[in-house]
């Protein structure tokens, strides 16, 4: 389902200094001398095209550092005088849009601890009413595509055409090198919904980690998006917030030159010919996998029938361990991972048990019926 979004295109509301675009700055703005400092060497790289810091900080206990606060616009506006770059921060109820705008801020993002509650965005999107101004959505804390959606939707509906996408990483309970998971399935299939909608990435925030920034930053140029959102502080060490996952500008600038930029438009004709036909063996491959899991639906619906008939339950726990065991093996054995393996097997065995389940509520469905006509 593609979604219905009126947006402008990115270039139209933010000018590239160099491939990719970039958003950087210090994670928090902490005095006038830091957020201005690291602002000149930012913008002396030549490959900085918006300034971004943080003034209200959402912090999850209280007694935390939550941001300078209105003081830090009037320091942003000296940095923007000074270095002629726009700037970029993060708002999170009315009164911040308000004096955002007041203040001149070029670009407005909504954080994930926000997007995550319709209430908050859509008291966001009334304060952005008539007003032109560019917004970036951040993902939601959570892995729930609908809620990022919702809140782009609210948003343009609220008259915001310069519009575009943060993908930050999503929390999980699982242990991993990331502070939040890249999900990247997620991003992938919000580009699916919304083709012309940018998605900027934010390797700071998905990896947690300096050392790490590349790695993700190379990954999300490589699924075709738009450009990258990097914290950067003049002196890391000493950052009064997210140390660990902010680069100095000189570092910065050793990150964007290690990458490598891939175009996805195919301008060799040659190439356009061989990846056709490899694509053409691909999509055979995908109707002959649909075409079987359609006849293997057909008898897990023989098998729904049978324990119905036979009053046996529907899961059978020692049957589904054996499947899965076999199954990632097999899987291993033919290069496949096996996370994907167990995926695939769950979500085949979870469509399996709700077509057992739908002709079991079937029977008990026409026994009740049965009942009300001879009443």
């Amino acid at each position: 389902m593609k979604l219905d979004l009126n947006i402008q295109p990115l270039s139209s509301w933010i000018k590239t200094s160099s491939e990719p675009l970039l958003i950087a700055g210090p994670c928090s703005a902490e005095t006038e001398d830091q957020l201005v400092a690291t602002a000149h060497l930012l913008a002396k790289t030549g490959k900085v095209s918006a300034l971004r810091a943080g003034i209200w900080k959402p912090r999850t206990r209280p007694g935390e550092f939550e941001g300078i606060g209105s003081i830090g616009l009037k320091w942003l506006q000296r940095a923007k005088a000074e270095t002629g770059l726009p700037t970029a921060i993060e708002v999170a109820n009315a009164k911040h849009v308000e004096e955002a705008l007041e203040a001149g801020v070029d670009i407005l993002w909504v954080g994930a601890r926000s997007t995550v509650n319709p209430f908050t965005v859509q008291e966001i999107a009334d304060a952005l009413r008539g007003v032109d101004v560019p917004v970036m959505v951040k993902n939601p804390v959570n892995p729930d595509l609908s809620l990022w959606i919702g809140a782009l939707e609210r948003i343009n509906q609220a008259g915001i055409t310069k519009l575009a996408a943060i993908h930050r990483g999503f929390s999980s309970h699982e242990k991993s090198a990331f502070r939040n998971e890249p999900m990247w399935d997620l991003a992938i299939s919000l580009k699916t919904h919304a083709p012309e909608l940018p998605i900027i990435n934010d390797p700071s925030h998905i990896t947690g980690n300096r050392d790490l920034i590349g790695y993700i930053a190379q990954k999300a140029l490589d699924l075709d998006m738009q450009g990258l959102m990097i914290e950067s502080h003049i002196d890391p060490t000493v950052a009064w917030t997210d140390a660990k996952q902010q680069v100095t500008p000189s570092a910065l600038v050793d990150i964007i030159m290690n990458l490598t930029l891939r175009k996805p438009e195919i301008r060799n004709a040659e190439l356009k010919d061989k990846l056709a036909v490899l694509r053409t063996q691909i999509d055979k491959i995908d109707d002959l996998v649909i075409q079987k899991m359609a006849e293997r639906m057909q008898i897990v619906e023989q098998i729904g029938n049978y324990k119905k008939d036979n009053n046996i339950t529907i899961l059978q726990v020692n049957r589904w361990d054996e499947i899965l065991r076999k199954g990632v093996d097999y899987g291993k054995a033919l290069k496949l991972h096996e996370d994907f393996t167990e995926k695939l097997l769950e979500l085949i065995h979870s469509e399996s048990i709700r077509k057992q389940t739908e002709i079991m509520n079937k029977d008990k469905a026409g026994q009740e019926a049965d009942k009300l006509t001879h009443v």
